[in-house]
């Protein structure tokens, strides 16, 4: 739920959001369009809590830690007791102002839609006819409506700002700024940029198709989703943005699955009451132990262990993690055995068992896990403007990529989980080494590479290779999601990839080749079943993938692109395109980027030797 800063005094909320979209698409420092008004999503300082409602709380130790290591070096400390909230809950039928994310009016300019006028005015030269801001024209008798307009500036550190019309109008004239500028925008039939126009009356004129090579204008810093103490120092350039472009807001999100960890199991429970127990002391502890939750969370456990725990988290020392998709791999790969009629327990949110299909796994498969529950946590560490930050096999992000941040004062970051259930493939250690010893596969990979060097002259910070591998697991994870959903009965967006991917080379203690494939909703009960009942059909399935694969409708086109030299600029992909590999980027990590069919099944006009499945399983 969105409310305007100018309409705090009224109770009825002026547009709403799902509160998964408030952590990703229309996260703190967002753009959005409302019925009425283009606004910008407030940061986590003015984001509301309703007090006669229980704050969505979230709790996941391993993501804490992981994230934590992120801000180290920053001027934010994650909470201990508090890490992560969900978005404001609200109820529709009785709206409280209570709760809540504030929004702002922006931009400011407007255009004025009378087709002869065309006025480019800040908003105070306005005036209000009920909700909308209307333009008093000269040469009409009654007042126009005007509408935001659709272009704002920003730089690669994510500072957003007002674009500079005035001075852009003008750039183009020897005595500079008029002293009484007047604008007119004018637009094509297309609203193409090299058909936009910014007029002064004054006779000053500017293309707008300029504005994309070179302004020449500095960033100021600006970031009014923090509030008036937002700003800050920048030395980055100012770069014109459609306010709707894809490129205007790209949410970093980490996330984990919450699996057993062997041996901490006392420090989460140290966690789970560390609002009390971050200032125990040994003669304290007993008198704490009194307390409800504290008896239940330490039932068990000697005053000694409990002290020695608390102070490892004091002193910021506690046991060594394994990283996020490495603790998760090992926890999959270690699941028992299904027995008949075995039943998940009602408050699991883990439940794993290997299933053997009555056929066997195909050659190159090793294992199948169906998890019957499972529960994601993702929590948003802040986002990025104009290029997107790309996480690492782990799914971590770089401890040297810049972010903008969500709020000034916050201890928290936003989160959500989603309970649900999913298949687990892992393919054959050996089987996957000795496939990318194959002359012909490392020859792709150089291509691969190739295009990967293309692509990375063309940003600021391109996170490492990921190798053939990775491909690898990648195209095999879309094709699975494309023919596992021609009969689960959930669509291919309602399916989520999750890649594990650890070469030897990069980790010898545990290497990981695996997809998890899954689908969940945010409520308690998760799913019913219908995606682990598949799973157990898994051969029947990649024998479909297989056919997808193998033909795509612009083949031979696709099946011989080269990323290194493409026009187009796709240089991540090698064949891979919307008629075989591409998906809906909910269900992609990767933006349907690092695909290539090729290393998966064979193809038109590549070597055979390439595919990991030669023959159809």
């Amino acid at each position: 739920m969105a409310k305007s800063y100018k309409k705090q005094q009224t109770q009825q909320p002026d547009g709403r959001v799902r509160r998964s979209q408030a952590v990703t698409t229309f996260g703190p420092g967002a753009m959005m369009d409302l019925v009425d008004q283009a606004v910008l999503v407030g940061g986590l300082d003015f984001w509301s809590y309703d007090r006669h409602r229980e704050i969505p709380e979230i709790a996941e130790p391993r993501l804490r830690a992981a994230i934590a290591d992120y801000f180290r070096g920053a001027d934010l400390e994650l909470s201990e007791e508090q890490p992560f909230l969900g978005p404001p809950v609200s109820d529709e039928r009785e709206p409280s102002k209570q709760a809540g994310i504030q929004v702002l009016e922006f931009p400011t300019w407007f255009v004025c839609q009378n087709a002869d006028c065309r006025a480019l005015v800040r908003r105070d030269g306005l005036e209000v006819q009920g909700r909308r801001y209307v333009h008093n024209c000269s040469s009409s008798r009654k007042a126009s409506e005007t509408v935001p307009v659709r272009f704002v500036a920003a730089c690669r550190r994510g500072h957003l700002d007002e674009f500079p019309w005035i001075g852009f109008a003008h750039l183009t004239t020897a005595e500079g700024r008029c002293a009484a500028p007047s604008l007119r925008l004018t637009e094509g039939a297309t609203g193409d940029f090299s058909e936009v126009e910014i007029h002064c009356a004054c006779g000053a004129t500017n293309k707008l198709s300029s504005a994309l090579s070179d302004m020449a204008l500095s960033c100021h810093g600006q970031r009014p989703w923090l509030g008036a103490q937002g700003k800050e120092d920048c030395t980055e350039d100012l770069r014109l943005l459609v306010r709707t472009a894809s490129n205007s807001y790209f949410a970093q999100l980490v996330s984990a699955l919450s699996v057993p960890e062997p041996g901490r199991e006392l420090e989460q429970r140290v966690r789970s009451v560390w609002d009390v127990l971050k200032s125990a002391t040994s003669e304290l502890l007993p008198a704490f132990r009194k307390i409800p939750k504290v008896e239940v969370a330490l039932h068990g456990h000697a005053d000694a262990e409990v002290m020695s725990t608390v102070r490892a988290i004091l002193l910021g020392t506690p046991a060594a993690r394994l990283p996020l998709r490495t603790a998760e791999f090992r926890e999959l790969t270690q699941a028992r055995p299904e027995s008949p009629g075995e039943l998940p327990p009602a408050d699991a949110t883990f439940f794993v068992r290997a299933c053997t299909p009555k056929r066997g796994l195909p050659e190159g498969v090793r294992r199948l896990v169906l998890a019957g529950k499972l529960r994601e946590v993702s929590a948003q560490i802040g986002f990025t403007r104009l290029e997107a930050s790309t996480p690492d096999l782990q799914g971590e992000f770089d401890l040297g990529v810049e972010s903008a941040r969500l709020g000034l004062t916050t201890r928290w970051l936003p989160a959500t989980e989603i309970r649900g259930e999913g298949v687990f493939l892992e393919l054959a250690e050996t089987a996957v080494r000795a496939w990318e010893e194959r002359p012909e596969v490392k020859r792709r990979g150089l291509a691969l590479m190739a295009g990967y060097d293309a692509w990375s002259k063309t940003v600021t910070s391109a996170p490492p290779f990921p190798g053939v591998r990775f491909y690898l697991l990648h195209s095999l994870s879309h094709l699975l999601i494309s023919a596992i959903s021609l009969e689960c009965g959930y669509s291919a967006s309602a399916i989520r990839e999750r890649i594990y991917c650890g070469p030897s080379t990069r980790d010898p203690d545990t290497p990981m080749a695996a997809i998890l494939l899954s689908t969940g909703t945010s409520g308690a009960e998760g799913t019913l079943g219908g995606l682990v009942e598949e799973g157990r059909r898994i051969r029947a399935h990649l024998a479909r993938a297989y056919d997808l694969g193998k033909l795509c409708s612009n083949d031979p086109v696709c099946a011989v692109h080269s990323p290194a030299h493409d026009p187009a600029e796709r240089h991540l992909e090698g064949a891979a395109c919307h008629g075989c590999l591409f998906i809906a980027e909910p269900s992609c990590e990767r933006f349907n980027r690092y695909l290539d069919r090729t290393l998966v099944v064979p193809t038109v006009g590549q070597p055979r030797e390439l595919a990991f499945f030669g023959k159809r399983p």
